[in-house]
């Protein structure tokens, strides 16, 4: 699916010449009179980005970021302000913006910085499909692959695993075969780092299945 490039400022004529630049550059363009009218039509999960009016009548442009952290989180923000604020560009960038321009900003810089938030957005959308993809493969492990994860993510080797669960060393690896199978893992430090990365597993507390 295509990016559409949203361009939310109550400047009609900034929307317009922008929209346009856009448009000659490829992109597909929705514009915007203000943060409400946004918020209104907002997308569902289309991939994107926003250029947004730092100052507007009504919900101004860090409070829409404000309301979009929670309503669109993936959907990347680059900042435009005709005031060159310091303070409120550190706000935003500490938000989560990708970028902040100020105004009158050249075709090239506004279209590099629309094709770096595209590009990041696209890297965290993947980041979160894999660990999408890896939560539901841990979830489809036994009580006993998980308490053998859970262990081995610990440090433990085979046979303190099996001391720890009553079992013999057979069976742990054979288990810890069948776990690293189901969750895609090639090695053990793969296994331990995928274990980590979900926060699933926590070396100071035992934590239930997830």
């Amino acid at each position: 699916m295509d990016p559409i490039i949203h361009i939310v400022d109550d400047d009609q004529s900034f929307r317009t010449a922008v929209g346009r630049l856009l448009s000659a550059s490829g992109y597909s363009i929705s514009l915007y009179a203000s943060g409400e009218e946004f918020l209104a039509q907002l997308p569902a999960s289309a991939p994107g980005c926003i250029l947004l009016d730092l100052d507007m009548p009504g919900l101004s442009g860090l409070a829409l970021q404000d309301k979009l952290a929670e309503m669109a989180p993936l959907l990347p923000i680059v900042f435009l302000t005709g005031h060159g604020d310091v303070k409120a560009s550190v706000q935003a960038m500490k938000a989560g913006a990708d970028d902040f321009l100020e105004k009158p900003a050249t075709g090239e810089t506004l279209l590099d910085a629309i094709a770096h938030a595209l590009h990041r957005a696209a890297s965290r959308r993947d980041e979160l499909d894999r660990i999408h993809a890896s939560r539901r493969r841990l979830e489809s492990l036994t009580p006993r692959e998980f308490e053998v994860l859970r262990l081995i993510v610990r440090g433990k080797l085979n046979k303190q695993i099996a001391h720890d669960l009553g079992t013999s060393e057979r069976t742990v690896k054979a288990h810890r075969h069948n776990l690293m199978e189901k969750i895609g893992a090639r090695s053990l430090a793969e296994t331990v780092s995928i274990a980590e990365r979900l926060g699933l597993v926590d070396s100071s507390e035992d934590h239930p299945r997830p």
